[in-house]
């Protein structure tokens, strides 16, 4: 049997998939809420009597928080890993959700059939995709595709705290050849998109504190330092007219993009206008002459993400704040240093702390450095050609302006190369309310792997 009889497996198959995926989907896996522990569990069970059923030797691995879920197919050629995360965001706020959250549906949309969910694109929806690819696989030829490894992860939305001890005690179980991703999205809808390069992340926070208590503004105000007024000095000091982030040494570890790659990004189908004006902009506010594209895919930012200090109530209070708070979040590029960005960072704010002020720092946040892929393997090759031919149109290998940490610790702790791919759209209001999947992603994504599978795992 070839690849075409898989082909219309899937697509005879469809109905019964969703339907699947709708079983998951209503089970309620918000890691970050301990009131959902049973359930993160009952989605990890779920995954591995499914995977089991298809001939999958999978088990539930305890750790401190969610389990894993890891399955293992032994075969023929190359050693694959796929990863995706069966937890999901919460549902706040419940009120502006159309339709429950957890009772999926199908919607018809200007645009086409959408599968409405939490979930249902972040990630169940894409994790899916590659486990009917392998039951269709399966169900024509017997048995599964090459030589597999699945590792379902049940903490990504909360911060992933047992991964990366999970990894290194595992290292020799979950080492591969290479690792597949599928939690991205398609960087416009119907291109089929390989992202080569992620950001990194840095998070930071810090409180300013001036007066031992707050001061009534009549017998202070003038004399007092007002931490408020500070802080914005400070805030205002980290850029500078052109958008450039105004840190001595900031941008150690930065490079150019090559003129190559610049030309590839301006046929992957990216609409510049469209992109800022679907949120009411009419510019790009980043660093003068970088496109928006660059200035999201390949350019550090620092960002201020919160600011908060004195009344925030109705109505007037005449006071001077005793404390003033920002939350900061840095998103890398290259070979910048986490490390060093949050020391050249706290050194720039600390150097102008007027006379009476003091600071305390958040030493509990966490940074990862950028992912840059190895695309020259000859597998970014082949999936590209397998995407080519799935979705009628060139596949473009991207960049992307979100950090996704696991591939970093794929390749820091288990020496693999990870090659994302995901079918997501920009509107599928992931984290937010009414979350959704397009069927044709669904479809179209358990197609793709059934011809990258194909073309690399045979």
């Amino acid at each position: 049997m070839g690849l075409n009889d898989v082909l219309t497996e899937i697509d005879t198959g469809l109905e019964p998939a969703m339907t699947r995926l709708f079983e998951l989907l209503r089970i309620r896996s918000i890691s970050t809420d301990p009131a959902y522990k049973s359930e993160t569990k009952d989605a990890a069970d779920w995954l591995v009597n499914e995977l089991n059923s298809l001939g999958f030797e999978a088990s539930l691995r305890p750790t401190t928080g969610h389990p894993m879920v890891v399955a293992h197919h032994r075969g023929e050629g190359p050693r694959l890993l796929f990863y995706g995360h069966y937890d999901v965001q919460p549902v706040d706020p419940l009120e502006l959700w159309n339709t429950p959250p957890f009772e999926p549906e199908i919607q018809d949309t200007p645009n086409g059939r959408v599968i409405r969910g939490r979930g249902a694109s972040d990630d169940k929806g894409q994790l899916m995709t590659f486990i009917e690819a392998c039951r269709a696989y399966k169900a024509v030829n017997g048995t599964l595709p090459g030589n597999l490894t699945i590792f379902l992860e049940g903490e990504e939305e909360s911060g992933s705290p047992s991964l990366i001890p999970f990894m290194k005690e595992n290292a020799e179980e979950l080492t591969c050849d290479l690792a597949l991703i599928c939690d991205t999205s398609m960087v416009s809808p119907g291109v089929p998109s390989i992202a080569g390069q992620l950001r990194g992340m840095l998070k930071d926070e810090f409180t300013l504190r001036g007066p031992r208590i707050d001061l009534h503004s009549g017998h202070y105000g003038g004399p007092a330092l007002n931490p408020l007024r500070e802080i914005s000095k400070i805030i205002a000091s980290f850029h500078d007219d052109q958008g450039r982030v105004a840190v001595e040494g900031f941008y150690d570890g930065v490079h150019e993009v090559a003129p190559e790659q610049l030309e590839a990004w301006k046929t992957c189908g990216f609409d510049e206008h469209e992109y800022l004006s679907s949120v009411g902009m009419t510019k790009a506010h980043g660093e003068a002459g970088y496109s928006a594209l660059e200035q999201q895919w390949a350019r550090p930012t620092l960002e201020i993400n919160g600011l908060w200090g004195g009344y925030q109530g109705a109505g007037s209070k005449t006071v001077i704040p005793a404390e003033a708070h920002c939350k900061i979040t840095c998103r890398l590029v290259g070979d910048m240093d986490p490390d060093h960005v949050r020391k050249v960072l706290r050194a720039h704010v600390e150097a102008r702390l007027p006379t009476d002020a003091k600071i305390t720092w958040d030493n509990d946040l966490d940074g990862a450095p950028a992912a840059v892929m190895n695309t020259d393997r000859p597998e970014f090759e082949q999936a590209r050609q397998a995407l080519s031919e799935e979705w009628n149109r060139e596949a473009v290998i991207t960049g992307m302006g979100g950090s996704i940490p696991i591939a970093y610790y794929f390749k820091s702790i288990l020496g693999m190369d990870a090659m994302l791919i995901g079918f997501a759209n920009d509107d599928d209001a992931i984290h937010s309310p009414n979350e959704k999947y397009d069927v044709n992603s669904f479809h179209k994504g358990i197609r793709s792997w059934a011809r990258i599978l194909d073309r690399i795992a045979s």
